[in-house]
């Protein structure tokens, strides 16, 4: 029945926000105060959808991850405004590559406090991408109007410093680009990754998070849970290969 409201309020979202493959970006209803937006930009010639998430407190929202297209940071910001009547407090990017960092000079200068590992920001300096104002030296509780939600690092995956972000009461994960959509045929772009690493990494964010209800991959859908193992046996069978 869960997967059945889901898949009912993207139909929803998608007609209410989206024009086809034409808008830059899409925000869609997933449960209670969370919502996923997509924005399209593209790899090796291929346009490729991206996703980040936003949570709205009683304080203000929460944003998870900056929008791939560098047009759409203002129109974020608006669209939460017009659609929540409230403004965006913070941003969290879950590791250093374009995709999730994009936005952030762009929010710090817009009076919205940003956020990365260390390890992340060390990436991003290294590789010339935007870094955060405020550093988390370890993983971390962080509360919100009334949510709360923890960064967890598991270790080396898709890049060297991916964080997920675990909503342990509403049984949510956030799993960025660690974790693949069940539609992903490949574990993607391993230009940064930890191969051999990479089972290992995902078995302990099953262990943390266990039984999510809902699981947000970096890009593609979301609707089927089964992403993780699906990922996990995609990493298991590329080890194989090595």
């Amino acid at each position: 029945m869960r997967i059945v409201s889901v898949i009912v309020l993207l139909f929803t979202s998608l007609t209410f926000f989206s024009q086809g493959n034409e808008s830059k970006l899409e925000i869609f209803h997933l449960t209670d105060n969370f919502y996923i937006f997509k924005t399209y930009n593209f790899y090796k010639s291929n346009k490729i959808s991206a996703n980040g998430m936003y949570v709205i407190t009683n304080k203000g929202a929460v944003v998870i991850d900056s929008p791939w297209d560098t047009t759409q940071y203002q129109p974020l910001i608006d669209s939460i405004k017009v659609k929540h009547n409230t403004t965006v407090l913070m941003c969290i990017a879950t590791h250093f590559h374009e995709d999730r960092t994009g936005g952030l000079e762009y929010f710090k200068q817009h009076g919205i406090k940003t956020y990365t590992t260390k390890q992340t920001d060390e990436l991003s300096k290294k590789h010339g991408m935007k870094r955060a104002e405020f550093l988390i030296s370890k993983d971390t509780v962080f509360t919100t109007g009334e949510y709360s939600f923890q960064t967890y690092y598991p270790g080396q995956g898709h890049a060297p410093d991916n964080i997920v972000i675990w909503f342990e009461k509403e049984k949510l994960l956030y799993g960025g680009c660690l974790i693949k959509s069940i539609e992903a045929g490949s574990l993607g772009n391993l230009s940064d990754a930890n191969v051999k690493e990479y089972p290992t990494t995902l078995k302990k964010v099953e262990k943390k998070c266990k039984d999510p209800e809902y699981i947000i991959p970096g890009h593609d859908d979301w609707i089927n849970t089964g992403s993780l193992k699906h990922t996990l046996k995609m990493a298991e069978e590329l080890n194989k290969k090595k």
